[in-house]
């Protein structure tokens, strides 16, 4: 087998919420808490389980965990890379991170999407995916 190589991956991925949700998830007025600084604990720890929870995924010593939020009118926008030391890639992890954090907000937020039949018209997580993955030697 190969040398080591430092490994990087960025994924992304988008959950639309009403307006007046994004509002109050920028304004920390959600019943359930800060919703970003959760969202971001969410993201590291399933960044940091991949392992675990997506059969013949490698584990994988991660060595550093970025996460960003951008809040647009009617979405949350999460951004997340992840960089390790190895034989194997890291998109996964960065990918785990993205879906984990989004459904983090939308667990905090749930209550404010739903509609009068408990229904979420105006709620979805969309655009997910890898948008760099990078390797090089060390």
């Amino acid at each position: 087998m190969g040398a080591d190589t430092a490994r990087r991956a960025v994924a992304r991925g988008r959950i639309r919420l009403r307006p007046q949700t994004v509002a109050a998830v920028r304004e920390n007025r959600v019943e359930k808490g800060d919703v970003l600084a959760t969202a971001r604990v969410g993201a590291i720890q399933a960044v940091k389980h991949t392992w675990e929870t997506i059969p013949m995924c490698h584990q994988i010593p991660v060595t550093n965990v970025d996460t960003t939020f951008e809040l647009a009118e009617s979405a949350v926008e999460l951004t997340v890379a992840v960089e390790t030391t190895g034989k194997t890639g890291c998109e996964m992890e960065a990918l785990e991170g993205v879906t984990t954090g989004l459904n983090v907000v939308w667990d905090m937020v749930k209550s404010a999407e739903k509609d009068a039949n408990g229904q979420y018209p105006d709620t979805g997580i969309e655009s997910v995916e890898v948008v760099e993955k990078t390797k090089r030697e060390i």
